[in-house]
């Protein structure tokens, strides 16, 4: 997967609670496919991470306000779970604005356990075909996605899984997507 995604820039929106593993795999396999990965948050400093959302599991440090980032300066969007981490970046106009634009741009989204939450709070899930941990799927049902239980599915630009168990699918899927959108964008534009 080396240099599948070299040059291009990945945002990765995540705020307190955000679960460990689905921020910190994920980005391991975009790094080393080559993109270049910015976490953005609602607050500046460190996010503090979580491990089956009660354990401690350290911070991230934040490199820019998702309120001061620009949809066209990213190729594509990784929304990590873990509970409480989507539940506070819905309550924040800046982060629902950055996901629906996001999606609404055409370049490539990838979410993960609760992450799709986000969807439903940016009106972005009507009509997808989505997956996530089972405890959110009535809420997706109700802002009219179809909701199915598979480790990964892409629809469109919107790829989305399970848990961290789906976490191997999801990372090799992440980065054939943003891959496919980079080369459908070409070689010297944005995806």
């Amino acid at each position: 997967m080396a240099g599948e995604l070299n040059g291009r820039q990945v945002a990765i929106l995540a705020a307190d609670g955000v679960e460990r593993v689905e921020l910190e795999q994920p980005r391991r396999a975009l790094d080393d496919a080559g993109a270049r990965t910015e976490v953005l948050s609602i607050h500046d400093g460190e996010i503090q991470a979580r491990n089956n959302d009660l354990e401690d599991a350290g911070t991230f440090s934040v490199d820019r306000l998702v309120g001061a980032a620009s949809v066209d300066e990213y190729d594509a969007l990784l929304l990590p779970g873990g509970t409480v981490n989507p539940d506070q970046l819905r309550m924040q106009p800046a982060a629902v604005e950055f996901v629906r634009s996001f999606v609404e741009s055409g370049k490539p989204v990838a979410s993960i356990c609760h992450g799709p939450w986000n969807f439903v709070e940016a009106d972005v899930a009507r009509g997808r075909r989505l997956t996530s941990f089972p405890s959110i799927r009535t809420d997706l049902r109700n802002a009219g996605a179809e909701v199915v239980d598979e480790e990964v599915v892409t629809d469109g630009n919107i790829t989305t899984s399970r848990s961290p168990d789906d976490l191997p699918a999801f990372c090799d899927r992440i980065v054939q997507e943003f891959a496919r959108a980079a080369r459908a964008a070409g070689a010297g534009g944005r995806a």
